[in-house]
């Protein structure tokens, strides 16, 4: 049975996620605080097998060169924001913090692919918007999905950020997210978790 971790991390309080089974688990969105994931994954007992990227902003790479060091495990992004890892102008730190440069990821995202890593299984959805290589990751076994930065409860991410485009956005989140089924949980890159019914039925942004 999959089990869902959130850790808020960072000054922009951005969810860190620990996807897991009780043995193995990825990690998703390490966007700082490197120790207090550490600690939790240690309180858990499980082995991190993976880094998974929904986007490259700075907030959410901040603490991924230190979990791949420690754990010796690949990192996965979406082709268009491999580059965005070592450019700090494109991955907003550079304007909004301390520069960080994340070496290039391991492996790229195939457009909307099923990925198996490990015991876990999982489609990739390109959701972009808040950035080129915005994506979402659902798991099926466990009913739920990751959406970065593209939908939150009761919102969407911001779209006014070099590299957004409003129209991508909404679009993907009509056409990827919101054809799941509705029952479905939403964790989101800030924030709580939803579901996509509650999002359809309610999020301001699409009535």
């Amino acid at each position: 049975m999959l089990k869902v971790k959130r850790i808020p991390v960072g000054p922009g309080v951005a969810n860190c996620y620990l996807i897991h089974n009780g043995e193995k688990a990825l990690i998703v969105d390490p966007g700082a605080d490197a120790d207090r994931i550490n600690r939790l994954i240690d309180d858990l007992a499980i082995q991190p097998i993976a880094i998974l990227l929904t986007h490259t902003h700075y907030d959410h790479i901040g603490a991924v060169e230190q979990m791949r060091e420690k754990y010796d495990i690949p990192v996965y992004v979406a082709p268009e924001e491999d580059d965005w890892l070592i450019n700090p102008t494109k991955n907003l730190s550079a304007i909004i913090s301390e520069p960080i440069i994340v070496q290039r990821a391991d492996h790229l995202f195939n457009p909307d692919e099923t990925l198996t890593i490990g015991d876990f299984s999982f489609k990739v959805l390109a959701t972009p918007g808040h950035s080129p290589g915005g994506v979402s990751f659902v798991f099926d076994e466990g009913e739920f999905v990751l959406t970065g930065d593209a939908l939150f409860a009761g919102g969407v991410g911001r779209s006014d950020l070099p590299g957004s485009e409003p129209a991508k956005l909404l679009s993907g989140i009509r056409e990827q997210l919101f054809t799941l089924p509705g029952h479905y949980t939403v964790y989101s890159g800030h924030g709580l978790k939803t579901t996509i019914e509650n999002e359809i039925n309610t999020n301001p942004f699409f009535y």
